[in-house]
């Protein structure tokens, strides 16, 4: 090529002076024109050809790496190669241009491919989170820690060629700088460290719902990163906390409750002690004509008469045994509970009375809502509360409330 661009600038006396310039741009031209071409042929035909086959294909995993433009920037490194190739024949009367020009093109594919693993790593996670196992098991913290090596192997290999070396030689410079190193990143190895924990455990996933009340995060996890654990809170307020922070401090996971089989319902209502007597006769054929509880005041009537028969009691109230109107109301609760639509019976359903107070006698519910959702959940937790509050006056009994205002002005009137 040197002889035929030779015999034709012959042709031209006033070129013949500058003849290795001219041959040198017209050699980085035709070098630049190819590299163009190489970039052209490989976007257009070879880059163009994938694109459509991942879309005729059936599967939209693959999409994701067209989204992320990973064939697009690993394209960028063909007319890269033709340039590093080609570059020393184009400059061949330059050495010193030739170095220059060679060290650049390798910082710029280096910079081609950083970017390029970069977005193979963001298209993989994405892919990752489109399965069910990413929930039980995050790897943000991983890619996070593969990118963070990423650039700190690029930044070496740029270091290496503008200084000469070799990389291998900085790394082994680097060692007399741990100390240093671990220092800046402290938090980072830390966070890695606490998301190795906290995958391995499976202590938190993403979407958990967590209530952390150092920190006043009580919401669904977003995103469990290398250094931080985002929290959207239910009033849509994003809260961060560090990752190293769920393992060093205690906070609370509803996913046991969201995988189980309901949601507990634990409330209790308060009985006045005053209110509280036995049942006498008219007491008891009130209470029998309540669907509910007719089975239990006959069957328990009849073991009670049976058991004062046989310990020849007498008549007195206040001896033998004797149903109460707040026993019969516990009754009552229980076979409500048995016989509601939205309580699931395959899970603990107990009604117990706790400790007296000086609030009353508390009757405590113990039961799962078969739906889990919390709106409902808190519609089906007030309807039963609602139905409680309403019908207890049917079993001559009152609520204990403490004394407001109004309670003072009757007392006063």
């Amino acid at each position: 090529m040197n002889k035929l661009l030779e015999s034709w600038i012959n042709h031209f006396p006033s070129l013949v002076t500058y003849e290795a310039v001219i041959i040198t741009i017209i050699k980085t031209s035709v070098v630049l024109v190819l590299a163009l071409i190489s970039y052209q042929v490989t976007k257009r035909v070879i880059v163009g050809l994938i694109k459509k086959l991942i879309i005729k294909s059936q599967s939209n995993l693959d999409d994701i790496l067209l989204e992320r433009k990973v064939f697009e920037r690993l394209s960028l490194l063909v007319p890269v190669i033709v340039v590093f190739k080609l570059a020393p024949i184009s400059l061949a009367s330059y050495p010193t241009l030739v170095a220059i020009v060679t060290q650049g093109i390798l910082i710029y594919a280096v910079f081609i491919a950083t970017l390029a693993i970069d977005s193979t790593i963001n298209a993989l996670l994405e892919i990752y989170h489109t399965f069910p196992i990413s929930k039980r098991i995050p790897i943000q913290s991983f890619a996070q820690v593969a990118r963070l090596v990423l650039y700190f192997v690029a930044v070496i290999l740029v270091l290496s060629l503008i200084v000469g070396e070799s990389p291998l030689k900085l790394f082994a410079g680097l060692g007399a700088m741990t100390a240093v190193l671990m220092l800046v990143f402290k938090d980072s190895i830390l966070g890695f460290v606490a998301g190795l924990q906290l995958s391995y455990n499976r202590m938190v996933n993403l979407g958990d719902w967590v209530d952390i009340p150092q920190h006043k995060a009580s919401g669904d996890i977003l995103e469990i990163g290398l250094t931080t654990v985002k929290v959207q809170n239910f009033d849509n307020t994003i809260t961060t906390v560090p990752t190293q922070a769920l393992i060093n401090e205690s906070f609370k996971n509803w996913r046991g409750m969201q995988e189980s089989e309901g949601r507990r319902i634990k409330r209790s209502i308060f009985i006045d002690i005053n209110s509280i007597g036995f049942c006498n006769k008219e007491r008891l054929e009130r209470y029998s004509k309540i669907n509910f509880i007719k089975g239990y005041i006959d069957s328990k009537q009849k073991e009670l008469d049976a058991f004062n028969e046989k310990q020849n009691l007498n008549e007195s109230l206040v001896n033998g045994r004797r149903i109460t109107n707040i026993g019969t109301f516990r009754a009552y609760i229980l076979a409500y509970l048995k016989n509601h639509p939205k309580i699931n019976q395959q899970l603990t359903l107990l009604v117990r009375q706790l400790a007296t107070s000086d609030s009353g006698v508390p009757i405590e519910i113990y039961a799962f809502s078969s739906d889990k959702n919390w709106v409902n959940y808190e519609a089906i937790q007030a309807d039963i509360f609602d139905h409680l509050f309403a019908v207890a006056k049917e079993f001559d009994l009152k609520l204990f409330q403490k004394p407001c205002g109004g309670d003072f002005d009757n007392l006063i009137r």
